[in-house]
């Protein structure tokens, strides 16, 4: 259909393909009511308005130069930890994986979760990529690991779909001339449609095929 020609379909990994944004939201409401007094209800808000980039870099976005964030910022890193091979992966994942790999079309992730954990979860979880990006320092979300696919794949920005659950994704992926797709949860589908009017949105993964057909 719209995204025919696609040669690669890169997935944002928390609350686009596993269903652990609820559970971040809540930690890190926690975190900013110990550390900045910030209401529960306040700090979820936060956090999800600001998702989409690593939470030391969300905790500079609302309290700037705070000289608490990096410890806040390690205390939330390390209690999502506890739990997060547990995480459900959404309905359909395995599916749209196997379908685009029928297809030939390459499947990436680009996280701004750290690399360790991605690819644990990967292997733990037996979900099959033919990249998997995480966060390094001075490696991210974004032109980072656009270039690394486009240099790996040997693609140009208009064979790649960016696939995403925040607004930020759809703007990294805008910003380089990538096309976008929401992924309904983080935000509702309004929400997408008003910043990016052009771009589709999902409810479940497995109806990007749909798109791509």
């Amino acid at each position: 259909m719209m995204f025919s020609s696609k040669k690669a379909v890169m997935f944002d990994f928390d609350g686009t393909l596993v269903d652990s944004m609820g559970t971040f939201a809540t930690i890190a409401a926690k975190v900013m009511h110990k550390y900045y007094e910030l209401p529960l209800e306040l700090g979820v808000e936060k956090y999800m308005q600001t998702s989409g980039i690593p939470f030391h870099y969300q905790l500079e976005v609302l309290f700037p130069g705070n000289t608490l964030n990096k410890q806040a910022a390690r205390e939330f890193e390390e209690t999502k930890k506890e739990d997060y091979f547990d995480k459900i992966i959404f309905p359909g994942v395995p599916e749209t994986l196997l379908a685009l790999k029928k297809k030939n079309i390459k499947t990436i992730v680009s996280s701004n979760n750290f690399q360790e954990l991605i690819d644990t979860f990967v292997e733990k979880r037996h979900l099959v990529f033919d990249f998997v990006l995480g966060f390094e320092d001075g490696f991210e979300k974004g032109p980072h690991h656009f270039e690394a696919t486009m240099k790996k794949f040997s693609l140009n920005p208009s064979d790649i779909l960016f696939v995403g659950d925040s607004l930020h994704d759809g703007e990294r992926a805008l910003e380089a001339n990538i096309d976008f797709v929401g992924k309904e949860g983080t935000f509702s589908t309004a929400e997408f449609h008003a910043r990016f009017p052009h771009s589709p949105v999902v409810a479940n993964i497995d109806q990007l095929l749909n798109l791509l057909d």
